[in-house]
C-alpha cells in the first residue's frame, strides 16, 4: 500500500530536479549575457538597497532568483560575484540572507522587490 506515494514521492523529487537543472541553464545563461552586455552600473557610493535595485536591470534579479532556485544556498558565491562584478554591492546583503534561509528558494524574493520598489515612490 506504500507503494502509490512513494511512486508520486518520486515523480515529484524528479520534476523538481528537472525543474532546478534547468533553472540552473538558464541563470548560466543569463549571467554570461549579463556580464557582457552590461558590465558595469555605477551607484553612488553612499547606495542603499532601494537605489541599488532601482538602478538593476530586470534581467538581473531574474537570473539571481534563478540562481537561487538552481543552487538552494550555493548560489550565495555566485550572486556575490555577480553583483560585485556589477558594482551592485548594496544588493549582496539581501542574497545572502534570501540565500541562506530555507524555503524561500521557490519565490522570487529579488523579482517581488524589484516590482515593489519600482512601483513604490521614494
Amino acid at each position: 500500500m506504500e507503494q502509490p506515494i512513494t511512486s508520486e514521492l518520486t515523480q515529484f523529487f524528479t520534476l523538481l530536479l528537472i525543474l532546478m537543472g534547468i533553472s540552473l541553464l538558464v541563470a548560466f545563461l543569463l549571467m554570461g549575457w549579463i556580464l557582457w552586455r552590461i558590465k558595469r552600473i555605477n551607484l553612488p557610493s553612499n547606495a542603499d538597497f532601494q537605489t541599488a535595485l532601482r538602478a538593476t536591470p530586470f534581467i538581473v534579479v531574474v537570473a539571481l532568483d534563478l540562481l537561487d532556485f538552481g543552487f538552494d544556498f550555493l548560489s550565495v558565491p555566485f550572486s556575490w560575484f555577480l553583483l560585485g562584478r556589477l558594482g551592485l554591492s548594496p544588493l549582496r546583503g539581501v542574497t545572502v540572507v534570501e540565500g541562506l534561509i530555507p524555503g524561500t528558494q521557490p519565490i522570487p524574493l529579488m523579482t517581488l522587490s524589484w516590482i515593489v520598489v519600482r512601483l513604490t515612490k521614494k
